[in-house]
């Protein structure tokens, strides 16, 4: 009954942070764990099976019904688009590796700018999806809890294994759960600018802005956790990335 009288903007942002706060838990588990790597390419490939059915079954459909598909068809393309070349630049000044586990991440002492731009990397990959949970608000007041759901089990391999990886190359518990507290605070504060922002837009900007999000979220996928989880998993990932994404479509359908 609580949650009735909670303004919906504030159930943006609390969604946001829910979504977000994944990111801690798998940089604790990380951290203070001694986790195979084998096992965290393994939850890599079901997350992206995870997120990979939600952009299709939730995000695309949804955009779709709003906007049609001139809309959504320029959303989804300007949002891989965006992501690929602001991740290109990124990745040239350092955050190339900031997904992988192993001892692929230079230290700060080899490249000064690697730390601000794995912490923006990192932040580049958590905005799309946060964005697109204060969205699904819009129409109803009621989150896409399917999406939600998604968003969080693909955000702990996701730590799981940035974390591995800045643990190796030297960063310190400051640096490391700082990048993840701060990105788990903008997923909240993005998702509370998906719902107000956007709430007084035409359905057609609505669409565009969800096919933005759907379009950066598979770019994300296939530039970084996909990989990742291939190289360390092998001949396993396609099937349990299948698994993945029969777990979130059966969600979607039941919530």
């Amino acid at each position: 009954m609580l949650l009735l009288t909670i303004p919906l903007w504030l159930k943006a942002t609390f969604w946001g942070l829910v979504s977000g706060s994944a990111l801690i838990v798998g940089a604790l588990i990380s951290f203070f764990t001694q986790v195979p790597t084998r096992l965290i390419a393994f939850v890599m490939a079901f997350g992206s099976g995870v997120l990979i059915s939600a952009l299709a079954f939730d995000l695309m459909d949804e955009a779709y019904h709003r906007g049609g598909f001139d809309s959504t068809s320029i959303g989804f393309l300007s949002g891989a688009v965006i992501y690929s070349i602001v991740n290109y630049f990124l990745s040239k000044n350092g955050a190339k590796h900031r997904k992988r586990s192993g001892d692929q991440q230079k230290k700060e002492s080899a490249n000064k700018n690697s730390g601000l731009s794995i912490a923006l990397g990192s932040l580049l990959d958590g905005i799309p999806e946060s964005i697109a949970v204060g969205v699904s608000m819009i129409e109803g007041g009621i989150v896409s809890i399917a999406t939600v759901i998604a968003i969080f089990l693909s955000n702990v391999p996701e730590a799981l294994s940035s974390t591995a990886g800045m643990k190796k190359s030297g960063r310190s518990a400051k640096y490391i759960f700082g990048i993840w507290i701060g990105i788990a605070l903008v997923s909240g504060l993005a998702s509370f600018c998906g719902y107000t922002i956007f709430k007084n837009f035409s359905p057609d900007v609505i669409a565009a802005t969800v096919a933005v999000a759907a379009g950066a979220i598979l770019s994300m996928l296939s530039d970084t956790m996909m990989p990742e989880a291939f190289e360390e998993g092998h001949g396993l990932i396609g099937l349990i990335t299948v698994l993945g994404f029969l777990s979130a479509f059966v969600l979607s359908k039941l919530s």
